[in-house]
């Protein structure tokens, strides 16, 4: 079994009624005007915070996270939520998965990495995690080529 089937990469988009998400992640291209905006005509600003993973060629979530998302509530869905979603995993998948998510400040916090480390030990790839996320990296998670789609 190759070691990406076993991963079960992950992460958070946020979409709005304005067709924006993950604005960190547009990029304008174009020869004039490299100042270009994107118009936006709503009255109310409405966002929905959306989590997703893939382990192997399965897809699970998609789950609707608080809009404004912090290490309590991010360490309430791992311990709540996740293993919910997980449980039509079989077993042996489970028990050598890896666990992967980026560098977002809710998912640093110390009490969500020790979570982690119970949780997936020595098994998490992550910003201080046994397995580092890379600093000022562009996004490396399938998920982020794909969120467009969710």
């Amino acid at each position: 079994m190759h070691f990406a089937s076993s991963v079960l990469f992950c992460d958070e988009a946020t979409f709005s009624r304005e067709g924006v998400f993950n604005t960190h992640n547009a990029h304008m291209w174009a020869l004039n005007n490299p100042h270009s905006t994107l118009p936006r005509a709503m009255q109310q600003r409405f966002t929905a915070n959306v989590w997703a993973g893939i382990v192997g060629d399965s897809l699970f979530g998609t789950y609707i996270l608080p809009p404004r998302l912090d290490s309590h509530k991010y360490l309430v869905f791992l311990q709540e939520v996740l293993p919910e979603l997980l449980t039509d995993v079989p077993t042996p998948i489970r028990r050598r998965m890896w666990f992967q998510q980026d560098g977002a400040p809710s998912h640093y916090a110390r009490h969500v990495r020790e979570h982690l480390d119970r949780t997936f030990p020595n098994r998490w790839i992550g910003r201080g995690g046994p397995v580092a996320w890379s600093p000022r990296s562009p996004d490396l998670s399938p998920l982020d080529f794909f969120s467009g789609v969710l």
